[in-house]
């Protein structure tokens, strides 16, 4: 009898080993299943498809690797990973080449969450294509919080811009948290007879086609904000597109151009220096750094373009990683340091809900798209 209880004792302790080692084989797998996707990728870019052979054998990694990576998922729920969250580095994508402006307002964020989170967040600058390779990427991620997206405005205009792209800006990403605003102005050239949006509609009007707009490329905020004034007013400009503003500005100020939809912080001092008239800015409220330069909206009712950055996450992501990313974001929007160096970098405060910046970019990839349509935009 004793013999059949020292059996049994034994049995039982086999069988507990065994469900512990389960549980902890299958712990593993799944924290490491965002790795598998990554890892796949990374090696399939590196192995030459050159015959038919590794093209099979491309095909055959893909499969196994997508099991793996699925049976590890289904392990445990997503919401599990929100424990301890996070335990390992997080990638921060920036679709814009380093020391841009949302480059560094992305930078200043991630060495907070760096800081207050207790893992590095590194920033992934991956340029291109209007922020579409950096969108794309973090699409396609695992929702697991450690591949994250640096967002613009941009990314509400692009999926009207771009036919082919690989994912839905609204479905795939999930809103994370905002963090600045940016604006613009009409200015003109002195040159022009005009001191008044409404005086520039009517001179617009009288001479259509004939006054040069400068953008910074098809698709650019000072296209997509002329784009829509003219939407708005019936006025007919004519688009000179450049690499970017900045060899625009010296054509404003030449003569050569009579108009630009501008940055405000990129030509405040020239607005001060009397070399560009500004005739409103574009934002439903007025700036305070020029306070006596009235709104668009004040003649055109319902005017309004600003542009917003954030941060995102693939959709899916659990949402106790989601809400600790916002309160992490929010403490840093709310410290006087922080603020000061958005301020610094021309770029307002913006703080939200998430369901309040989920709203916004929803809300704005519908009222561009109708831009878009309307100008006839498209990628070059």
């Amino acid at each position: 009898m004793a013999g059949l209880v020292v059996v049994a004792t034994m049995v039982m302790m086999t069988m507990v080993v065994a469900v512990l080692l389960a549980v902890v084989v299958v712990s593993v797998m799944r924290r490491h299943a965002s790795y598998v996707r990554y890892f796949s990728e990374s090696w399939k870019r590196s192995q030459p498809v050159s015959n038919g052979y590794n093209s099979g054998m491309a095909i055959h990694r893909r499969r196994l690797l997508r099991l793996a990576g699925a049976a590890a998922a289904a392990a445990f729920p997503l919401p599990a990973l929100a424990a301890g969250y996070p335990t390992r580095p997080v990638r921060l994508l920036v679709g814009f080449a380093p020391s841009g402006a949302a480059d560094l307002i992305a930078r200043l964020i991630a060495q907070w969450l760096s800081e207050r989170l207790g893992q590095p967040v590194v920033v992934d600058n991956r340029p291109g294509a209007a922020s579409n390779i950096a969108t794309g990427m973090v699409a396609h991620a695992t929702p697991d919080g450690y591949t994250l997206l640096n967002l613009t405005t941009i990314n509400s205009w692009n999926g009207s811009i771009y036919k082919d792209l690989d994912y839905n800006f609204v479905r795939d990403i999930a809103p994370v948290a905002s963090m600045s605003r940016a604006f613009g102005a009409l200015e003109v050239h002195p040159s022009v007879p005009v001191k008044t949006v409404a005086e520039f509609i009517a001179y617009a009007k009288e001479n259509p086609g004939k006054l040069n707009m400068g953008t910074g490329g098809p698709g650019s905020g000072p296209h997509m904000y002329g784009s829509l004034f003219e939407m708005m007013t019936g006025v007919e400009l004519v688009p000179i597109h450049y690499h970017g503003t900045g060899p625009a500005v010296p054509d404003l100020l030449s003569g050569r151009l009579q108009c630009l939809f501008d940055l405000v912080t990129s030509s405040i001092g020239y607005i001060k220096d009397g070399k560009l008239q500004p005739l409103g800015v574009t934002t439903a409220m007025r700036y305070d750094g020029l306070p006596d330069v009235p709104t668009i909206a004040e003649t055109v009712p319902g005017y309004e373009a600003s542009g917003w950055q954030g941060i995102g996450a693939p959709a899916n992501t659990p949402d106790e990683i989601l809400d600790t990313l916002h309160g992490e974001i929010n403490a840093a929007l709310a410290d006087p340091v922080f603020r000061a160096r958005l301020v610094d970098l021309g770029a307002p405060v913006f703080s939200s809900s998430r369901a309040q910046f989920k709203a916004l970019i929803a809300a704005d990839t519908e009222k561009w798209a109708k831009v878009v349509q309307f100008a006839n935009i498209k990628a070059e």
